[in-house]
């Protein structure tokens, strides 16, 4: 089912693509389909982001009813879900949609580890025909790790991470507190907070590291490409942020 509903749609269309627009290198390639599967999700992803910050914005609510029946699970349980009812929130509508997009977006990292050096030609529907592979990105060579394509792909996780809608937040909770921590009830939500504030720099070293270290280890002809992927994800997210903030949060 993985296979016949999610991978070879998006190996088709990815090398539909190539095959529509022959003059295009396989980095634009990349870019132009990653944007594209990412616009045809983006209502589930602005849906599940939205949940997400409406949970936040209640949060100081939520520990103050898990404060107060910090002996009776049950109850606590019951309370807080009131909370999110008399608010609007699905908290369990959040979690579902970004379930239905994991399987999305892993497929299109598979394409991507096997759109180069060839084409599977057993993969393909009747009705698209394999291009030639130009695999390049502006002249830049994508058969091997590329230490400029990582650096970029670590920055733009930076900023996206910095910009995020859980970051701002959290720093204008800061900012109201006195350029103090927000006082929080539980040790759940305070490392929460914590992970919100570090994950900025942890997540950058992850992408650098796996994109010129750890992926070339067994798939060297893949980390480029996974590199124009990961970079144009991170500025789609940053994007669709600013967009639902000036839309429905401010």
């Amino acid at each position: 089912m993985y296979n016949t509903f999610i991978f070879k749609p998006l190996y088709n269309g990815l090398v539909g693509l190539m095959d529509l627009l022959p003059w295009i290198d396989v980095g634009i390639a990349v870019i132009l389909f990653t944007i594209i599967v990412r616009l045809i999700i983006f209502p589930l992803s602005k849906n599940a982001l939205l949940t997400q910050v409406r949970m936040k914005e209640v949060e100081p609510e939520a520990n103050k009813i898990k404060a107060e029946y910090a002996n009776d699970r049950q109850k606590q349980g019951l309370k807080v879900m009131e909370l999110y009812k008399s608010k609007g929130i699905k908290p369990f509508s959040g979690v579902l949609l970004l379930i239905i997009q994991l399987p999305i977006l892993l497929a299109l990292i598979s394409v991507f580890y096997r759109i180069i050096p060839t084409i599977d030609p057993t993969l393909l529907y009747s009705f698209v025909h394999a291009p030639v592979i130009k695999p390049f990105l502006l002249g830049l060579d994508l058969t091997k790790p590329n230490i400029v394509l990582s650096l970029i792909t670590a920055v733009i996780q930076y900023f996206q991470m910095h910009y995020s809608l859980a970051s701002r937040q959290y720093r204008a909770q800061i900012a109201k507190n006195g350029g103090k921590a927000p006082a929080v009830n539980d040790f759940a939500s305070s490392m929460s907070n914590s992970m919100n504030s570090q994950m900025k720099y942890f997540l950058p070293i992850i992408a650098f590291a796996s994109t010129y270290w750890l992926i070339p280890v067994k798939y060297p002809q893949a980390a480029s490409i996974i590199a124009i992927y990961w970079s144009i994800s991170s500025l789609f997210t940053l994007g669709q942020e600013l967009y639902i903030r000036k839309k429905h949060l401010e």
